[in-house]
């Protein structure tokens, strides 16, 4: 019985770790040389749907990941671009009934680091301070890609891992438009996986090695925010995502097909000229396979324009 849960808890953590972020004025140009510092420490807490796969019932997921990230804006072919990297901790617990066992497992560790580059197409060229002030948005087209490389805390022989010991990858296409205060935000894209080739094994109940796949996750976001003043401005926040089957060995698991949405909103205010606070909740409206969260963020940031020092 404890496979069972183990197994459904693994298929979980895939969800949450490709989960869809809720990131409103992604593609929001910022002057040239710009850099940021943020600190998050994010909240999920919440029930889980395995959609008749397996025999669990009262399964819950409680998480804690805070994170470092660093932001930087530059010139790339005249058009305004910026590179992300994040690199977040997590800990957590898994509790659930497996034909009427009662479970409950813990795990912390590093997760797996994530790097985003992203580039101007349209409405956006790199700019100075000077102009950057003068310059007012209309209609953006950026492009991006995200990163997810194998970094984060991995042991074969168990079955929980904070790191999933693959590659992740997700190109998407930005689109921002503002109408005087308001600005509408919507992206689309897909994340694809590398296969884990050492997925719980090595083990009293694996002595060999198995591979682990998932098929590609499309995913769409929009965002309606609303400037009260400068640097001072709230949204509404949306996701819908689908796809990503999971299959060990080749065969397939059909019922953890994803077909999944969240709503939530963000507030974002300044403090002082280099410093401001965000603060987000979101939950799922919608979930067919995984983790049906609530969310809460609070992240705090520091900015300056130059080198870094």
């Amino acid at each position: 019985m404890r496979f069972v849960f183990l197994a459904a808890a693994q298929t979980l953590w895939i969800c949450m770790v490709s989960a869809q972020e809720l990131a409103p004025r992604a593609y929001v140009i910022t002057p040239s040389q710009l850099n940021v510092v943020t600190v998050t420490w994010s909240f999920y807490d919440g029930t889980i749907n395995y959609n008749g796969s397996l025999p669990v019932s009262g399964a819950v997921g409680t998480y804690q990941v805070p994170s470092l990230t660093y932001y930087r804006s530059f010139s790339m072919f005249g058009r305004s671009a910026n590179a992300v990297a994040s690199l977040p901790y997590g800990r957590g617990t898994f509790e659930g009934t497996v034909t009427g066992a009662g479970l409950r497992l813990y795990r912390s560790g590093l997760l797996d680091s994530v790097y985003r580059l992203s580039v101007n197409l349209m409405g956006g060229r790199a700019m100075p301070i000077p102009e950057f002030s003068r310059w007012k948005q209309k209609t953006l087209l950026g492009v991006s890609v995200k990163v997810v490389p194998p970094t984060g805390q991995y042991d074969p022989t168990k079955l929980i891992n904070w790191g999933t010991n693959r590659w992740s990858f997700k190109p998407e296409l930005g689109y921002s438009r503002r109408f005087r205060a308001l600005v509408l935000d919507s992206y689309a894209g897909v994340w694809f996986f590398t296969s884990n080739s050492d997925f719980w094994s090595r083990n009293v109940y694996y002595s060999g090695t198995r591979t682990q796949s998932q098929s590609p996750i499309g995913a769409f976001e929009g965002h309606l925010s609303y400037d009260i003043k400068p640097r001072l401005w709230i949204s509404l926040d949306g996701n819908y995502w689908f796809g990503g089957e999971t299959s060990i060995g080749g065969v397939k698991n059909s019922l953890s097909k994803e077909s999944n949405s969240r709503l939530g909103g963000t507030f974002s205010m300044p403090i002082t000229k280099h410093q401001s606070i965000k603060v987000s909740y979101s939950n799922g409206t919608y979930i067919r396979f995984g983790g049906n969260y609530q969310n809460v963020s609070a992240a705090w940031q520091y900015s300056w324009i130059g080198k870094l020092r």
